[in-house]
């Protein structure tokens, strides 16, 4: 019998992975990794430097000299960017906007999944972004790719936003979403696509505690 397993989900800007991913490792006892957090970091340091974003050499040379920790505590998983916690930082609009820009050069994709891979190493994880089960952790025993509707997904981002006090029209994070899952598909490094043998998850019409059960119901499968 299998003790612990690696749970990789995939899926678009939105789908809600990182919210059921949290839970489900909760419900485990896994460590839970979101890689979305990690590439949010090193945006956020790079706009703070004003450095060139398309720049592939640039932001590889700054992610090398860059220390990004995930640290769980009783209001959830804590981003540290260089020791400073930049857990609210990293959601404003300014990141959401450049976040696929930086992910999409292959200096910053190898270094975070070289990280990634350290941080799962050996131990029961959920972790969740757009290549884990086809990059990152390729060997996991649970693959699922998760994804909703455009609207749905941006109705989710609007009242996630709306919790933060960030005002965005409807119609503009509809066209948002759209443009990332454009750019996220059509990189060349490590794109956005679902692994052969992941399960696909539609959360459409599924409520965040009815897509978590149905992940953790897959993950007592593999563990038995």
């Amino acid at each position: 019998m299998t003790t612990q397993i690696q749970i990789a989900i995939d899926g678009p800007a939105a789908a809600g992975k990182s919210t059921i991913a949290k839970i489900v490792a909760g419900r485990l006892g896994y460590v839970y990794i979101d890689t979305g957090a990690m590439y949010r970091a090193i945006t956020l340091k790079a706009l703070n430097k004003g450095i060139d974003l398309s720049s592939n050499e640039k932001i590889g040379a700054l992610l090398e000299s860059t220390d990004i920790d995930l640290q769980p505590s009783d209001s959830g998983q804590l981003v540290f960017l260089d020791g400073d916690n930049v857990t609210e930082a990293i959601r404003s609009q300014a990141v959401t906007a450049a976040v696929s820009e930086i992910s999409a050069h292959e200096s910053v994709r190898m270094q975070m999944a070289e990280l990634q891979q350290r941080l799962a190493e050996g131990r029961g994880v959920v972790m969740d972004g757009r290549d884990i089960g086809t990059h990152v952790l390729p060997a996991a025993q649970l693959k699922v790719f998760m994804s909703a509707s455009v609207e749905e997904r941006a109705r989710r981002r609007f009242a996630e936003n709306g919790l933060r006090g960030i005002e965005t029209p409807l119609v503009e994070l509809q066209a948002e979403i759209a443009a990332r899952d454009k750019m996220d598909s059509e990189r060349k490094v490590a794109p956005l696509k679902q692994a052969e043998d992941a399960i696909y998850l539609d959360t459409t019409e599924l409520s965040i505690e009815q897509a978590a059960d149905e992940i953790l119901a897959l993950a007592e499968e593999r563990l038995s």
